[in-house]
């Protein structure tokens, strides 16, 4: 019960990492409302938290949208109180080199990634005043630590939630609300594992690939057989979510398997 008496906000909380950190945070003790434009696979995720006798609800969420924040933030203090967690992890990606990445998709990056963080610990951060503090966590990326090949707007749209974590916290410590920054490395999610609408595969980029599979292996030098889970980036969620961290803010966390040591 580390999240006893705690109320979260997670956006992207339909699948994947969002989803490890919805049912271990309701686990822990945590009211969580799952927010995504998944609206089918979050109930999903509300359905299995509730039967196993965990608090939860569900708002869709479309993070570009500030409007769409500021219900959803009401929603949550209608339903279980005031606001002391938010984890911000909607992303999008177009697997596009410099060449072939249009100018509509480094703004679309750019609005889900950034803006979207952005707006969420602005619609947040009320909330979480008033309840006497709060902890913010944005999902980054170690290709915010490093540099690989690709399209320019990923990796730079998760290079600066760095820089906007660490403004953010200086700009909230007089509030005791905390925000941080993880980096997680080779996730096996839907965001990798298959096509969604945010995160589209071809063959080449999908982890059922067995080769692809193998590839992001071999850049992972931390010798446990397989690639990060969900969960392994949720428990380190956690550890930021509770009051264990309560003296850290501004930091930024690789949990990527030693990705970024190579």
């Amino acid at each position: 019960m580390r999240l006893e008496d705690k109320v979260a906000l997670i956006s992207g909380g339909a699948s994947g990492i969002g989803r490890a950190e919805a049912v271990l945070f309701a686990r822990e003790g945590a009211a969580v409302v799952v927010a995504d434009l998944q609206e089918e696979q979050g109930i999903a995720v509300v359905d299995e938290i509730t039967e196993a006798g965990g608090r939860a609800g569900f708002v869709r969420l479309d993070v570009r949208d500030a409007s769409r924040w500021t219900a959803a933030v009401e929603f949550t203090e209608a339903r279980f109180g005031l606001l002391t967690i938010l984890c911000n992890n909607a992303g999008t990606n177009h697997r596009a080199g410099w060449d072939e990445q249009t100018p509509e998709m480094w703004q679309n990056v750019m609005d889900v990634n950034l803006t979207g963080t952005y707006l969420g610990i602005r619609a947040a951060v009320p909330s979480m005043r008033q309840a006497g503090g709060g902890s913010i966590i944005n999902i980054a990326s170690s290709a915010a630590l490093k540099q690989g090949g690709g399209g320019p707007a990923y990796p730079t749209s998760k290079t600066a939630i760095l820089g906007l974590s660490r403004n953010a916290a200086l700009a909230h410590a007089k509030d005791n609300i905390r925000v941080n920054a993880l980096c997680p490395g080779h996730v096996d999610t839907p965001f990798i594992r298959g096509s969604q609408p945010h995160s589209e595969n071809d063959w080449s980029t999908d982890i059922a690939n067995p080769d692809n599979y193998e590839r992001r292996m071999a850049r992972q030098p931390l010798a446990i057989g397989r690639l990060q889970s969900g969960e392994d980036i949720a428990y380190a969620a956690l550890y930021l979510a509770s009051d264990e961290s309560s003296t850290v803010t501004g930091a930024t966390i690789a949990i990527d398997g030693g990705t970024t040591l190579l």
